[in-house]
């Protein structure tokens, strides 16, 4: 027998009878994933097999990394960044997320983004560039504030008051362009608009001259998990233009829920 193996005690790489701290972390990471999430956190320890101070360490570590999402009362769902591996390993099949985009962009001619909601920002996994002789600053793996986004509003109309109060309360409302909404009454009244017309706009309050429509991608549950938006500059397309892709930026946060 080989020092290793004696070091080891036949432990086949395991560190414990729980596993390495990888395999602790892979467990974890199928237990948050698996169907009917968000998970309480004994479900996830039960599942992964891993003791329940162990997980409570690697979950918040998973969360800062953004693998993984606290949901509120001890509840796990998947993060941005897992959800953006799926998506990318996903790209290549016909009824992919990639399909949908393209579509969306091939069918209004400008700049589509996808992104995920976590925390207090959305991050960007997705962008397929526009016909239109424009570029915006925005790439993938971008994180952005929820409150100056398209994306983000439509994303804060959907979640409760409460949840919707912590956001602004920690985040502070911070202005990007002279347009954003930077108090908690403007953004409440401007939330209220997108619940009432199904989406969300963003006139220049992220990046001067560039305007955005978006909205959110539900989960089983109804709670959003991010969104899509279609960008444009102001001197090229009016609001009242952007607002006529509301039907296929739709259609593509209908087909994209399941994906997600």
């Amino acid at each position: 027998m080989s020092t290793e193996e004696t070091a080891g005690g036949a432990r086949g790489g395991r560190t414990s009878a729980a596993g390495s701290a990888l395999e602790k972390s892979l467990r974890i990471l199928e237990a948050v994933a698996a169907p009917g999430g968000p998970h309480r956190l004994a479900d996830v320890t039960a599942a992964a097999a891993v003791p329940k101070s162990s997980t409570f360490r690697i979950l918040a570590s998973l969360i800062e990394q953004g693998f993984v999402r606290s949901e509120g009362d001890s509840r796990y769902g998947v993060g941005p960044r897992l959800r953006g591996l799926s998506a990318m390993v996903s790209g290549g099949e016909p009824a992919s997320i990639e399909g949908v985009l393209r579509e969306l962009q091939q069918s209004t001619g400008q700049t589509v983004h996808l992104a995920l909601h976590s925390g207090e920002t959305i991050t960007y996994i997705r962008k397929l560039e526009g016909t239109q002789p424009f570029r915006t600053a925005s790439r993938t793996g971008m994180r952005m504030p929820l409150h100056t986004t398209a994306i983000g509003k439509s994303i804060l109309a959907h979640l409760p008051a409460g949840e919707v109060a912590e956001l602004i309360a920690a985040t502070g409302l911070p202005g990007r362009t002279p347009n954003t909404l930077t108090t908690p009454e403007a953004l409440r009244t401007e939330l209220a608009a997108v619940r009432e017309r199904g989406f969300a706009l963003d006139d220049e309050e992220n990046e001067p001259t560039i305007r955005c429509i978006g909205a959110a991608i539900l989960g089983p549950t109804g709670r959003p998990v991010g969104g899509v938006s279609v960008t444009t500059v102001t001197f090229l397309v009016s609001r009242e233009e952007i607002e006529a892709y509301a039907p296929a930026l739709h259609a593509a946060t209908h087909a994209l829920a399941p994906m997600l």
